[in-house]
């Protein structure tokens, strides 16, 4: 008898299946990009936590300040529509995308990540090619990515501080003074 089961959550756009009987993480799906041809600048993170998957919506959770942070860049309240919000995005030229394709991930730390699988950016910065500023919201999406990908001659690359609520390190206020360079280069 086979005592090894396995339990999948599956939407369109994401999977999380859970391996249970061995001490395998799970494997996670990453999202679409959110972009149009207008988009100038991509926010990069590394895979969405589970919060996030459950939800379907990129930086789900509810101690993370990435909505926050890009609201305020405009002096603005996130709207509470999660469609409002990838709109607000593109609306400034912004797409939204991870680094990761899947991965095998316990919990939602990006110190757990392994067994990555990219997502393919030739295709994508082949489709988009207005998108000229990279910015990487943490400093695991930019080692992920500068190791898998690297970088590109037409492409200049920034490193924010995260959004995530575990990173202590910074406070909202001084988090919000480094994502401002952002509206450097929206255009």
């Amino acid at each position: 008898m086979n005592t090894k089961q396995t339990l999948a959550v599956k939407t369109p756009e994401s999977r999380m299946e859970l391996d249970k009987g061995t001490n395998t993480p799970p494997v996670k799906t990453a999202f679409p990009p959110v972009v149009d041809e207008n988009c100038h600048i991509l926010l990069l993170g590394t895979m969405p936590g589970d919060r996030s998957l459950r939800l379907q919506q990129y930086y789900g959770h509810s101690g993370n300040h990435f909505w926050k942070l890009v609201y305020r860049l405009f002096d603005q309240v996130p709207d509470p529509d999660y469609t409002a919000r990838k709109q607000f995005l593109l609306n400034h030229k912004i797409a939204l995308w991870d680094v990761l394709a899947s991965c095998t991930c316990e919990g939602s730390l990006d110190s757990n990540i392994k067994n990555e699988v990219v997502n393919d950016f030739s295709i994508f910065y082949s489709k988009y090619p207005a998108i000229k500023h990279v910015f990487f919201d943490s400093k695991k999406a930019e080692q992920l990515y500068l190791r898998h990908v690297g970088k590109s001659e037409d492409k200049v690359y920034h490193l924010l501080p995260s959004p995530s609520g575990a990173n202590a390190s910074k406070t909202f206020e001084q988090k919000l003074h480094q994502w401002k360079e952002i509206l450097l280069f929206i255009g």
